[in-house]
């Protein structure tokens, strides 16, 4: 799993230069060899399209395109995990990343090897869900809802649901847990693979958009219900 790891896809997207010739470097002495970089939103997507890469680490503050408007875009036709840069701490900007469908969110200034260990720890992770997923090899279903596990898709009433990585996976965990209450730690320990402090709202911004794309009624959710003052569980007609 490690050598497939280095052999995977990086693309760093800042308008910093030297910050991206240092990230590259660090990256480059851990021991991965496909590192591409972008200057500006532009090139960058231009190169997501190209190289479909397996990670993207992007920054929020550029000039020409934010980060932001290049997640969205990027999220038009590829679910790749994105890690943001920033040099913003406030919470309003994490949970607006994150609701845009960022994996993670690293605070400036940070050390060039914590980026490298997140990016790491986000390939395996996916590496290992793409596993355990092709050994299960079934589809769970509920009402007009059907998680294909083989193939990593989603569908309501044979129509195809796109979900980011981080909804796939929360949905997905509370599927194979059907009908008992995850906390909310639970739910960040298994798909965030972190502390819960900090959490609460990135958690909400994720359910309420599971709500939005599967359930009829999202005000009033069938299967995606709260558990108050617990958590969340999905309820699954036996």
């Amino acid at each position: 799993m490690y050598d497939n790891i280095l052999d995977r896809k990086i693309l760093l997207i800042d308008d910093e230069v030297e910050l991206l010739k240092l990230l590259e470097t660090v990256l480059k002495k851990e021991g991965f060899r496909r590192i591409f970089k972008a200057k500006n939103g532009t090139e960058g997507i231009k190169l997501c399209k190209t190289e479909k890469p397996d990670i993207v680490v992007l920054d929020i503050m550029m000039p020409d395109m934010d980060g932001f408007e290049v997640c969205k875009n990027i999220r038009n036709f590829s679910f790749v995990p994105v890690i943001f840069l920033s040099a913003k701490s406030d919470d309003v900007d994490k949970i607006l990343a994150l609701g845009l469908g960022a994996d993670d969110y690293v605070t400036k200034p940070f050390s060039p090897k914590e980026v490298a260990f997140r990016i790491k720890a986000h390939l395996r992770r996916n590496i290992y869900i793409k596993n355990e997923i092709s050994m299960k090899k079934e589809k769970i279903s509920f009402g007009d809802i059907i998680i294909d596990l083989e193939k990593g898709e989603v569908s309501k009433s044979d129509k195809n649901v796109v979900l980011t990585p981080k909804e796939y996976h929360l949905l997905c965990y509370m599927a194979q847990n059907a009908n008992q209450i995850l906390t909310k730690q639970m739910i960040c320990d298994e798909v965030w693979n972190d502390n819960y402090e900090g959490y609460d709202n990135t958690i909400m911004v994720h359910i309420r958009k599971l709500r939005q794309k599967l359930e009829d009624n999202p005000s009033s959710p069938k299967y995606i219900v709260t558990a108050k003052g617990l958590g969340y569980k999905l309820k699954i007609s036996k």
